[in-house]
């Protein structure tokens, strides 16, 4: 490969930015063409050279367009073009073709080229624009195709949404629920945390917060599909232990590998309101906010889903009282750090920072206004302790129930 400076001595310094482009031409005569030609127009170009396909790999860096021969020696017609697209999708390729070849031209821009030259009538100030145009003409088309990517993964992040951060199905104009979730690192991504809420035929509401370890794509719609089975089976009337015992089999067919486990908590609120069962799989115990105090729910733990055996889901009775909020979480709640050190927030942190928050957010609004005013409060506070943006995602609600249903 070898490289020729052809920029004109004369071009204005506010003109054009220059431009480097690599030469892929066999016959030395058309080369040298080339190269006058981009000389004699004062075009700011640097012009490499290389005789054959196989020789513009590596590319050199900072090339931006391709001038690209139809008949190489390792390469004829189309077939260097569709490599080169490829192999090189971010640079521009122009097509140098004879006269007899001109409809490869066209073909070549079908095939992925931004432009053809027709060798022998084309002069130096043409060859330039072609040249620009094609690298400006390549840079929009690349920057399109990120655009509709980006609205792509848009679109499906609102689809993963929907499945992960559902609407309540509930007809107790008593009970209320407040949700937040935040993906960590302060990025758009969704993880694999998800929440939901359902209310059976027998007046049982049953309350669910999970969380697919990792996060991206894969996790978030493993997520979907465990908290869709979650719901079915609720909505089914099956019993919780059966119910957590399919939604485990779900996950054992639908994880992209074994080292995939969900944690899981459920609170069934029975219909009289005073009391429920709790089941905690490997996940974090929610609080129950309650008379002016707060205090930690305890059931025993199983393991997540997806390791150990399965039927084996323990539960707890928990007495609720008369008027009370349920807060479950995801553990990005309170792994976040409190302070320079690497000592975390924890359950007991967050106890106490409920605690005081409470007190602080005013009765005013209704049970769902105030609990929906806490959480924000909590989410913040703890961000602000981490000292940023929390690394992991989090996922809070508040299940709230009041003897009178808000006018």
């Amino acid at each position: 490969m070898s490289t020729r400076d052809v920029t004109a001595a004369q071009a204005p310094a506010a003109g054009p930015e220059h431009l480097q482009v690599l030469l892929v031409e066999d016959d030395d005569g058309d080369a040298l063409l080339v190269e006058e030609l981009l000389l004699d127009a004062g075009a700011p170009v640097t012009a490499l050279r290389a005789r054959t396909l196989a020789e513009t790999a590596p590319l050199p860096p900072g090339i931006s367009c391709v001038l690209l021969d139809l008949g190489l020696p390792d390469a004829r017609g189309l077939d260097a073009v569709r490599w080169l697209h490829e192999e090189l999708p971010g640079v521009a390729v122009v097509v140098l073709t004879g006269l007899a070849d001109e409809h490869l031209g066209a073909a070549a821009v079908r095939a992925g080229a931004q432009d053809y030259l027709v060798k022998g009538q084309v002069d130096g100030l043409l060859l330039y624009r072609v040249i620009r145009y094609a690298v400006e003409r390549r840079s929009l088309d690349e920057t399109q195709r990120q655009l509709e990517a980006a609205q792509i993964v848009a679109r499906e992040n609102a689809r993963l949404e929907r499945g992960l951060l559902p609407s309540p199905v509930l007809t107790d104009e008593r009970i209320t629920v407040a949700t937040r979730y935040r993906p960590g690192g302060g990025q758009s991504l969704l993880g694999g945390d998800f929440y939901d809420v359902v209310e059976t035929a027998d007046g049982w509401v049953h309350a669910l917060v999970g969380d697919v370890c990792g996060r991206g794509p894969d996790e978030a719609a493993l997520g979907v599909c465990l908290r869709v089975a979650w719901r079915t089976m609720v909505l089914a009337g099956r019993p919780m232990q059966e119910i957590l015992s399919a939604t485990e089999r779900v996950l054992e067919c639908e994880r992209q590998h074994d080292r995939m486990f969900t944690t899981a908590v459920v609170l069934s609120v029975a219909p009289e309101r005073t009391h429920g069962r709790l089941y905690l799989a490997g996940h974090p115990p929610p609080l129950l906010l309650a008379d002016g105090q707060v205090r930690e729910l305890s059931a025993p733990t199983s393991l997540p889903l997806g390791i150990g055996p399965t039927d084996r889901w323990r539960n707890s009775e928990v007495s609720l009282g008369t008027e009370w909020t349920v807060l479950m979480f995801t553990d990005g709640l309170i792994e976040g750090r409190i302070g320079p050190g690497t000592e975390r927030l924890n359950g007991d942190g967050l106890i106490r920072l409920t605690q005081t928050l409470l007190i602080e957010t005013p009765a005013g609004g209704g049970r769902q206004g105030r609990d929906a005013e806490l959480i924000d409060g909590l989410v913040e506070q703890v961000r602000v302790l981490n000292g940023g943006e929390l690394d992991d995602d989090l996922a809070v609600l508040a299940l709230g129930y009041q003897a009178a249903a808000p006018q």
